[in-house]
């Protein structure tokens, strides 16, 4: 007998249908599968032997064959157990149900007949909606994919519960997620900026960067708030939208990152990698192609504290995502595109000791030791890097003071703001923020004019930038002009972007 089951494998971040067909033929009991498996797939039979039997069923004493199609596509992980499982059942007879090929079914069995989480569910249901298909997978995982609107997805927790609601004998209604709720952050979940005294330049950079998407390196001494102000940057960035919460909640659940239970990833990623991570760990790929630090800052922030402790080669990876906003991993069977719209916030010492330029502090650093500590970092990576900001050490009254700064909230408001009119500005481009503004945009864009191009014009020369770095001036100086409400670059905004190049200023 044949039958056949409709599955999914995760390819990147989308997923790419399987079909599980299964052949009982006459001959030496045997179970082979065939479809380019890696191990964990070989090793299904004998989860599938043992769930079937304690379900109070029995493998065909004869030969089973499985195919996953197509062929030629490498298949991995322990997803395959329950859609195998099904399709021998129903091979058998044990499973009258017509309509299976309705179902996209995917789930790892344990050897009592469970059914366990699994990776990928929220790109499976998008996949499943586009073929008008319903989902059957783990109770676990109901909750993720069931946040796409327009599929009928079904949680079991056992093979036993899905044969019996297979053959009619019980009814599982279709799970439903609230978005509104899904999408709500938990409460107290959040800091808050003003928990931060002091240092109200950089959070005036800060909130630049985060009004306009860019990225933000922080020079200063050990103690100085540079942590802890990058910490809260996520609470002034503008909320998720339902398509970039599902965008990086897909990223997560390939990642097997998220929280078993979750529908959403409601607040914005945090990704703070220790400086001792590989190219591989930074960028994404392995043996298994998995998502990198990159890409699990897909929306959100990527901290990398002490930059030039960084490993010089796994700087240079950086290149590609912080251009592109996606990067490609190329192996020989596969290359997979993982997406990789973050925004990179780094943090190092303005030298060894830490303490140059420090007013309490002496620094007992060479001047070639501090070029060796600064020359870690390259050009072309500085120059991605649209603001330098000086972050000095906070003085006692700052310290002891009452006083606090602006709260989060009133930072958000204006962000949002400038957001709102750059999403207006660039209504059918592709784009939502002036960090993505290709060579022909800025010219559109970010025309100066009058004094304000002479002094653009003198800052260049005098400081030498680089044709990189004089485009990030412009953009810095636009998101400047959209928080002041004004539609045209003045020469106060070009003044204070040239300010945030403050490693240009030092170099020459």
């Amino acid at each position: 007998m044949l039958s056949r089951v409709l599955t999914a494998s995760t390819l990147g971040v989308d997923a790419l249908l399987v079909e599980v067909e299964v052949d009982i033929s006459r001959g030496l009991p045997s179970f082979s599968t065939v479809g380019l498996p890696d191990n964990a797939v070989k090793e299904s039979k004998d989860r599938v032997r043992a769930a079937v039997k304690n379900s109070g069923y029995a493998l065909p004493a004869k030969k089973i064959t499985v195919n996953l199609a197509p062929a030629y596509i490498k298949k991995e992980g322990t997803t395959f157990d329950l859609p195998v499982a099904i399709g021998i059942l129903k091979a058998e007879g044990m499973i009258k149900s017509e309509s299976i090929e309705d179902y996209l079914v995917m789930g790892e069995l344990s050897l009592d007949g469970g059914i366990r989480p699994i990776r990928g569910a929220l790109p499976v249901a998008v996949l499943a909606r586009e073929l008008r298909k319903k989902v059957i997978l783990p109770v676990e995982n109901r909750s993720e994919a069931a946040i796409v609107k327009g599929v009928d997805v079904f949680g079991v927790g056992s093979l036993a519960e899905l044969i019996e609601f297979l053959n009619g004998n019980s009814t599982i209604q279709p799970f439903t997620v609230d978005e509104n709720a899904a999408l709500s952050p938990e409460p107290g979940s959040r800091l808050d900026i003003a928990d931060v005294k002091g240092q109200e330049h950089v959070k005036r950079a800060l909130e630049v960067a985060a009004a306009g998407g860019h990225n933000v390196l922080m020079i200063g001494p050990p103690g100085s708030g540079k942590t802890m102000l990058a910490k809260r940057v996520p609470t002034i960035l503008p909320d998720f939208t339902i398509d970039e919460a599902i965008e990086t909640t897909k990223v997560h659940s390939v990642a097997g990152t998220l929280l078993p239970g979750s529908a959403l990833v409601t607040e914005r990623p945090f990704r703070s990698p220790h400086h001792t991570i590989s190219d591989a760990g930074l960028i994404g790929g392995g043996r298994v192609p998995r998502p990198g630090e990159v890409s699990l800052a897909h929306n959100g922030v990527l901290f990398l504290d002490e930059l030039p402790e960084f490993k010089k080669n796994v700087l240079e990876v950086l290149r590609q995502p912080l251009e592109d906003g996606k990067v490609t991993i190329s192996r020989a069977a596969v290359s997979l595109t993982y997406p990789a719209e973050f925004m990179l916030i780094a943090a190092m010492n303005p030298c060894p000791c830490g303490y140059l330029g420090d007013a309490h502090k002496e620094c007992v650093c060479t001047p070639l030791q501090v070029q060796q500590y600064r020359s870690r970092i390259s050009g072309p990576l500085l120059d991605r890097i649209d603001i330098h900001c000086d972050v000095p050490a906070v003085r006692f009254r700052e310290l002891s003071g009452s006083r606090s700064g602006e709260a989060s909230a009133d930072i958000k408001e204006r962000v949002d703001n400038a957001r709102a009119a750059q999403a207006e500005r660039f209504t059918g481009l592709g784009i939502f923020s002036n960090s993505r503004l290709t060579a022909r945009l800025v010219r559109k864009f970010c025309e100066v004019k009058g004094e304000t191009s002479k002094l653009l014009e003198t800052a260049v020369e005098r400081l030498g930038l680089s044709a990189r770095a004089y485009t990030r001036v412009l953009k810095v100086a636009r998101t400047i002009a959209d928080l002041d409400g004004s539609e045209a670059i003045l020469s106060h905004h070009v003044s204070e972007a040239i300010q945030y190049r403050s490693l240009d200023r030092q170099l020459v």
